[in-house]
């Protein structure tokens, strides 16, 4: 019991004192439970919202980082560019799905 009371402190904490990271942190990971949902499934609208909650998800992490740096900011420019790499070869992916 005291184990789950420390991450639900944990996860209060950081939701108080850093929303903008605790959204990122969310939409990121809502990315990647997306992804493996379409690797099993192959229904397509699950790429198309993955793409778009990574691409939210860089977004956020740029501007975030012009308003206010990071120790680290290197690290999350990077991660927001692979983002934008992983968002832009889904969309690509999912261009056979769409019938004009």
């Amino acid at each position: 019991m005291r184990l789950c009371q420390f991450w639900w402190r944990t996860l209060i904490f950081s939701t108080q004192h850093n929303p903008p990271e605790f959204v990122e942190l969310i939409m990121t990971s809502l990315t990647m439970a997306l992804l493996v949902s379409w690797e099993f499934t192959h229904n397509w609208p699950y790429l198309v919202l993955s793409s778009s909650f990574a691409i939210g998800a860089a977004v956020s992490m740029w501007i975030r980082e012009m308003i206010r740096p990071s120790a680290h900011p290197r690290v999350v420019q990077v991660l927001a560019l692979l983002l934008f790499i992983y968002s832009f070869y889904a969309l690509a992916d999912v261009a056979p799905y769409v019938h004009l």
